[in-house]
């Protein structure tokens, strides 16, 4: 399995991801990048496909020089070799101002380009796999009985490059606090929203002792990433 030569620390700026408006939201960090991309684990991969575009959610995995991306081997989303794009988006709050004009969203986003390759080196398509699983449930590849060949046969991993990506973050109050609105005595500020993971919900037919394995039980109450 070869690994891609290592990416720089900030962002290249191309045709697709230069920031055209709201500059100041725009960052040229990966670690944003990263960031962003950590505090989740579902995507939307938009592709054309037969003429017509399409934007299919799906559950993702990273290293630092790539996103992963699964699915079955009948998905007409998941062939490779043709441009797509990736989107991550979090709303982190609403931003109420005195005008609906100025009203807006505080959000963390990343957008990702490029052309993904079909993964299959059977060693780097279970280290991709093992990478999506970790992702979104840290402790559960060790845990739960891995794919089998039939399973991996039926499974189609696209590797997707990171470097041409596009990073986009808003944070702060309303823009209209030293506008003619603000005599107006009108609340405004911000309405925060936050997403946490609540208590484990057994499956019914598991018998009573089995219990929550430890790292699945210490996620209640936490934030994702």
């Amino acid at each position: 399995m070869t690994q891609p030569p290592p990416l720089s620390a900030t962002l290249p700026q191309t045709e697709l991801t230069t920031h055209r408006r709201l500059r100041d939201q725009g960052s040229l960090r990966r670690a944003d990048l990263h960031a962003i991309l950590d505090a989740g684990f579902v995507c939307h991969l938009g592709v054309v496909v037969d003429g017509r575009p399409l934007v299919v959610p799906t559950v993702y995995g990273r290293d630092d020089q790539q996103l992963y991306l699964h699915g079955s081997v009948a998905s007409r989303s998941l062939t490779g070799g043709t441009p797509v794009c990736v989107t991550v988006t979090h709303v982190d709050g609403l931003v109420l101002a005195r005008s609906v004009f100025e009203h807006g969203v505080n959000y963390r986003s990343a957008v990702i380009h490029g052309v993904p390759r079909r993964v299959t080196d059977p060693e780097e398509k279970l280290a991709g796999l093992r990478r999506l699983t970790e992702h979104a449930t840290p402790g559960q590849w060790s845990y739960a009985r891995r794919p089998n060949r039939k399973e991996l046969a039926a499974t189609t991993l696209l590797a997707l490059s990171l470097e041409e990506a596009s990073v986009k973050i808003r944070t702060g109050a309303p823009d209209d606090g030293d506008g003619p609105d603000a005599e107006l005595g009108l609340w405004a500020g911000e309405l925060p929203l936050t997403s946490v993971w609540g208590a484990p919900v057994p499956d019914p037919r598991l018998p009573p002792d089995i219990a929550v394995p430890g790292h699945i039980a210490r996620r209640e109450g936490t934030r994702h990433g």
